[in-house]
């Protein structure tokens, strides 16, 4: 059957408004540029060597990261800084260094170990730890050097040892310490244990510990600020992971979380 022109016109519009119709229709298929510039879900594992007075508030960190990205995994070592710098230099399986101070930091930058530049994110100071009742009386930063005073520091290596020293070079008060220790951690144990009357650890720790210790500020203890670092270290296999971790640490969800633990802003 031939149609005239005008059949021919009508079937054509009939048509389109089909078309039309099924391109406007909410079941048809809608493409949308915005979904591939969406970025990809993070996956992997990264192992971070963090400095011990870190151990509460990157434990929260790191549970709060994993479940807001459940493709991901963050372990966690912790010790003194220099230790960890040693394990790294020796080749440690890590992907994130957080260092106590800018000097464990700065050993490693020297070592070409670290991946671009270190970000600053948080300070602290020492502060004096003695067990509940505080049985040796002590007031102040010169009474841990009086005679039968059981006093316990950090070695000279490690972060808040260093700060001690600082400390000690301030006042011109020099302390007979019956331990040192590698790790601020074992100061606080060994204060709350009773083994001893008195320790130097950070002002975070103390507040960590709860009742188990009394805490003791002085004032001399602004003389020895330290700043703690972190930073990606280029044997990682997991780049855009470690970036993101080290972004959460540094960004607004960090710095909440370590306002809160007592640090203080970088």
């Amino acid at each position: 059957m031939k149609l005239s022109r005008r059949s021919i016109a009508v079937v054509a519009l009939a048509v389109g408004v089909a078309l039309g119709t099924t391109a406007c229709s909410p079941s048809a298929p809608v493409t949308s540029s915005l979904a591939s510039d969406k970025a990809p879900a993070l996956t992997g594992s990264i192992t971070v060597f963090a400095a011990a007075s870190l151990t509460t508030t990157f434990q929260d960190l790191a549970d709060s990261f994993q479940k807001e990205n459940p493709g991901t995994t963050v372990s966690l070592s912790f010790a003194g800084s220099s230790d960890l710098v040693t394990q790294i230099t020796a080749g440690a399986p890590a992907d994130i260094f957080a260092s106590a101070d800018t000097r464990n930091m700065a050993k490693l930058t020297d070592a070409n170990l670290v991946d671009g530049t270190p970000v600053n994110f948080a300070t602290n100071v020492l502060e004096i730890a003695v067990p509940p009742g505080n049985p040796a009386s002590i007031k102040n930063f010169a009474d841990l050097a009086k005679p039968g005073v059981k006093t316990v520091v950090c070695a000279p290596q490690v972060p808040c040892g260093s700060a001690t020293v600082t400390i000690e070079q301030a006042t011109g008060v020099t302390l007979t310490p019956v331990s040192e220790e590698s790790a601020v951690t074992d100061v606080l144990g060994k204060v709350s244990s009773g083994e001893a009357d008195a320790g130097l650890v950070y002002v975070t720790d103390v507040k960590a510990a709860g009742s188990s210790v009394t805490g003791i500020e002085f004032a001399e203890s602004s003389t020895a600020v330290n700043t703690y670092p972190i930073a990606g270290l280029k044997s990682t296999k997991s780049p855009k992971l470690v970036a993101a971790f080290i972004t959460y640490v540094t960004g607004a969800a960090g710095q909440k979380k370590f306002a809160a633990a007592g640090f203080g802003k970088p």
